[in-house]
Parts: structure tokens; sequence; C-alpha cells
């Protein structure tokens, strides 16, 4: 059975196998890493709207994905 890890982990692999070197220089614009960190903030009280923590949400999916790319994109490198 496979769970939704398993289905992260298997896009994970294609996308760092497309062109590894420029899957790990790959990083959030400013503006990016900015509404991230103001919807974190928020999302630690009472003032956080149901958009904003789907939006959130939304976010935490993509970082995941893109950091098992870059591992994955990692070791592809290494291994030639």
């Amino acid at each position: 059975m496979t769970t939704i890890y398993g289905v992260y982990d298997q896009i994970a692999e294609v996308i760092a196998l497309l062109e590894p070197k420029k899957i790990l220089a790959l990083k959030a614009s400013k503006e990016v890493q900015d509404r991230f960190d103001l919807l974190m903030e928020k999302s630690r009280g009472p003032g956080i709207s149901k958009q904003e923590y789907d939006e959130l949400n939304h976010f935490i999916v993509l970082e995941r994905l893109l950091r098992l790319a870059k591992i994955k994109a990692d070791i592809s490198l290494r291994n030639g």
C-alpha cells in the first residue's frame, strides 16, 4: 500500500533526476519566504484565516517535496 509519503518520494525522485544541479540550487524568493514566515507566525495564534491556513499547508507540502527532491538530487550527483 502506497502512502502519500510514498507518492511524495516518487515525485521528488522524478524531479531530482531532471537536472540535479538545478534542483539543488532552488531557493524560495524573498517574497515567498516572507509570505511563508508571516503565515507561520499567524498560525501560532488565533489570527489565521481558513484560507491562510490552507495556503500555509500548501507551502509545507511543497517545501517537503522540494527537500526530498534535493536529497535525491544530491544522492544522484554523488553516485554519478
